[in-house]
Parts: C-alpha cells; sequence; structure tokens
C-alpha cells in the first residue's frame, strides 16, 4: 500500500484547493495515470499518479484546501484495502473488536473519508437516496481526521464491550461543505431538522437552526437575502493579498499618447513572412520588445528591493510578466529572458503562455520570478488606465486599446490632419526604486520604438 502526499507543484507553496478527483475507490490506475486537478495559489495543476494499482482511499474531499505533504490518497492491491485503513490498536483507539457485520454491508458505507476506519474491504459508498445503515458503535474506532481536511471532529467509540448500536438518527446524515458550515457556525447537527433528499441536513437547514446566521463564505455559498458569497482561495486569494501588499508601496504613473501607425504597418508585414505562419501577430509582441530595449538604457525598471541587505537588485534578465485575466482571477506568467530574445521568438513565447494563463494551467515555474510586467487592458475597449504593479517588481506598463483618431503629421507648412492609430501606454512604478525622470525616459524610449519600429537599431 502506498499513500500519496500531496506534493509542492510549485515554489514554496504551502497548500492547495482540491478541484475535482478524477478517480474513485476502487478504481485501477496506472503511473502517470492523473489523479486530480487543484487549484494553488498560482494557477490549475493536474497531478499524475506516482503508483500502479487499485485507489483504496480518498482521503479529501474535493473543495477542501490540504497543506503539502498532507496524504490525499491511498493506492495499492485489492486485497490491502483492509489495512489502508488504521486498526483501533494502531491509532490508539484500543484493541480491536471484532466487526459486527459484514465487510461489505452498507453499514461500512455509513463513513464519510477522514471520520474514521472501515472494517473489511473498501467498497464504493452508497447510491444516491440509499440511507445506511450505522455500524455498531465497537466497530467504528475514534480515528483523528486529517488536519488538512476541515471535517468535524469523530465521537469517540464506547469502551470495549458495549453492545448497544447507535441509532441511526444518531448520525445526521450531511455532506463535508455543509458539516463545515455547521462547524463554523456552531451548530450540533444532530439537533437540525434535515429537509433534503434522503433525509440530509443541507446548509439552508443549519443557516436556519443558527437563527438565520450567514453561513461564512469559505465553506459554502449561503444566498441571504439575495446576496451571493464567493470562498476568496486559490488563484484570487493570491491576487487579493499581492494587491494589497504592492498598495503599501509609494507609487507614481507617467502615460503618453503614441501614434502606432507604423507598428500596425510592421505587423500586417510579418504576417505576410512564412517563419510567422502559424501565430498571432499582435501589438503586443512589439510592445515587449520595445520594452525589452528600454529595460536596457533604464535598467532599474527592471529592479527589486531586497529588504534583507537594504539594497536595489538589478537581475541580468527580464522575466517578462503577462497580465492574463481569468475566470479565477488575474494570473502573471513571465517569459524568461525575454530580453534575449528576437521578434519571432517573443511572439512565439507570448503565443504559447497566453491560451494556457486563460485556462490556468500555466507550469508554476511560469508563474514565479517575474521582473516586470506588461498589462493589455485594450482588448476590452479601455483607452488606459493606472496598472498596481506586482508585488517585488518595480513597475508594470499598461497597453490601452489602438484607436483610429485624427493626429498632426508632418512640421512646419507641411503639417496636416491624418487618421491614425493612436494608442495610451502607462506606467506605473515603485517610486522608491524608480525617479520620475527614469520613468518618463523609459516611457519615450517606447514612444519611440512604437512610433517608428525602424528606430529600435539604435538601441
Amino acid at each position: 500500500m502506498n499513500e500519496f502526499k500531496l506534493p509542492d507543484p510549485g515554489e514554496g507553496l504551502l497548500e492547495a484547493d482540491i478541484v475535482s478527483w478524477k478517480v474513485a475507490v476502487g478504481d485501477t490506475v496506472a503511473v502517470n495515470d492523473i489523479l486530480l486537478e487543484i487549484e494553488t495559489a498560482k494557477s490549475l495543476v493536474e497531478l499524475p499518479s506516482p503508483y500502479a494499482g487499485v485507489v483504496l482511499a480518498i482521503l479529501a474531499d474535493e473543495g477542501a484546501t490540504v497543506e503539502v505533504g498532507a496524504p490525499i490518497i491511498r493506492i495499492g492491491r485489492p486485497d490491502e484495502a483492509s489495512a489502508s485503513v488504521p486498526s483501533p490498536a494502531t491509532s490508539g483507539a484500543g484493541p480491536a473488536t471484532p466487526p459486527a457485520v459484514a465487510p461489505a454491508s452498507p453499514a461500512s458505507e455509513a463513513l464519510l473519508v477522514g471520520y474514521g476506519a472501515k472494517s473489511g474491504t473498501a467498497t464504493r459508498r452508497p447510491r444516491k437516496g440509499q440511507v445506511a445503515d450505522a455500524p455498531p458503535a465497537a466497530s467504528v474506532p475514534a480515528v483523528a481526521a486529517p488536519a488538512t481536511v476541515a471535517v468535524p471532529a469523530v465521537e469517540p467509540a464506547p469502551a470495549q464491550g458495549a453492545v448497544a448500536a447507535v441509532e441511526p438518527a444518531a448520525v445526521p446524515r450531511a455532506k463535508p461543505p455543509v458539516r463545515r458550515v455547521a462547524r463554523d457556525l456552531g451548530v450540533d447537527l444532530a439537533t437540525v431538522a434535515p429537509t433534503g433528499p434522503g433525509g440530509t441536513i443541507t446548509a439552508d437547514d443549519v443557516v436556519a437552526a443558527a437563527g438565520g446566521g450567514s453561513a461564512p463564505a469559505r465553506a459554502v455559498s449561503v444566498p441571504q437575502d439575495g446576496e451571493r458569497r464567493i470562498p476568496l482561495k486559490g488563484v484570487r486569494r493570491q491576487m487579493f493579498r499581492s494587491m494589497t501588499a504592492s498598495l503599501a508601496v509609494p507609487q507614481a504613473t507617467a502615460f503618453v499618447e503614441v501614434d502606432v501607425t507604423a507598428t500596425m504597418q510592421l505587423i500586417d508585414t510579418l504576417k505576410r513572412r512564412r517563419d510567422f505562419t502559424g501565430l498571432r501577430v499582435s501589438p503586443l509582441a512589439v510592445f515587449a520588445k520595445a520594452a525589452c530595449l528600454a529595460i536596457e538604457r533604464i535598467p532599474e525598471l527592471n529592479s527589486r528591493y531586497d529588504a534583507a541587505s537594504d539594497e536595489i537588485v538589478l537581475p541580468q534578465d527580464v522575466n517578462l510578466g503577462i497580465a492574463a485575466a481569468t475566470p479565477r482571477g488575474l494570473l502573471v506568467p513571465n517569459i524568461k529572458g525575454a530580453n534575449r530574445m528576437n521578434l519571432l521568438e517573443l511572439t512565439r513565447a507570448v503565443n504559447d503562455l497566453v491560451p494556457l494563463a486563460r485556462e490556468g494551467k500555466v507550469p508554476p515555474a511560469a508563474l514565479s520570478g517575474g521582473t516586470f510586467t506588461i498589462t493589455n487592458i485594450g482588448v476590452f475597449g479601455v483607452d488606459g488606465g493606472t496598472p498596481i504593479p506586482n508585488e517585488g517588481e518595480a513597475a508594470i506598463m499598461c497597453l490601452g486599446t489602438i484607436r483610429r483618431k485624427p493626429w498632426v503629421v508632418g512640421t512646419g507648412e507641411h503639417e496636416r490632419i491624418e487618421p491614425r492609430s493612436v494608442c495610451t501606454v502607462t506606467i506605473t512604478f515603485d517610486h522608491r526604486l524608480v525617479d520620475g525622470e527614469m520613468g518618463s525616459k523609459f516611457l519615450a524610449d517606447v514612444s519611440t520604438i512604437m512610433s517608428d519600429p525602424a528606430l529600435a537599431l539604435l538601441f
């Protein structure tokens, strides 16, 4: 029998949320078969099985937050099913008592994962609507639930030799999220009148028993007076923490309107080139290249503050973050060494990274170590904004939508008004590391390249 513990899928992550299980108890799995999908503070990650065998037990429910290193599943041989749960002797509950029911009876199915040990062979849970008889009390040893799975404590079993069976009514039937609501509201499930199918207790039942109080948002969403509560977890929770920390830093913002007509003409030319076939060529890639070139002249825009040594750190490479809005929150994967890439390589990197970010399946390594970020709110039809730099980065550049506007071109007697493609570019920076002159020069360099990409040869 092998116990699979939640690994650290990224760099220094402490916990993850169980999104969905891809296997069930009794399923046969091979090495590298996907067991489950988890959501870390950074992205969605599929975890493959390191073992081959039969799923003996699933130790964490969907929706639970589990610490790294906590056991989440047991895999072994079918004949190890009865040995996959600690016996009373090993759990400290006293000598084992022979089970009063057959291992495959519904009585052995009445226990939820993490609530205690089951005797005999592991079997699947009862079908929906099927009410399982409770086992004799002596056959349910007290086993502590894993610390990382939010489940209520198990009532200790009666002393050995007790023969009185527990009445089914003494074991309230409720799903783990509902049990968490009851725990957080201080409600004893034994006192709650069930209204759910098959005599199960619902979250509304618990809230009603608590006197109409609202359930904690982290446990379950319970509408109250038209409200809708969303658990703050995973990517959205990390965004909440990161943006809160970033706002503690003194910041300044500068912006400029840029005539990007020549850039749009360059993009049309690149789309016709054979080496760009199959790639989505967008202004974002050109802006990214322009930012990397401008950082070479103003490296402070690519810096960070090391509080431990009280020093400004200037990385050798630009790990260019591309902010992406996803249904789970804001993700900022970064392209490592973007400053060492030509425009074709940068376009390929953006094409590979952005779709993964939108699906929330960026490798964790790509979500750490960023040094400078670009956010493109122009895709939403917004002209400009003042973004907040990512925690630990000195600056973030914002691109607005590219619009056709009347623009004065030429000089002197040759001045005239023409329709041009115009974009608002914004730079927000940590004013402790970057002063107004540095920020303005950086923005001017980006503007120069975007207005006439040929001038990039001068950088």
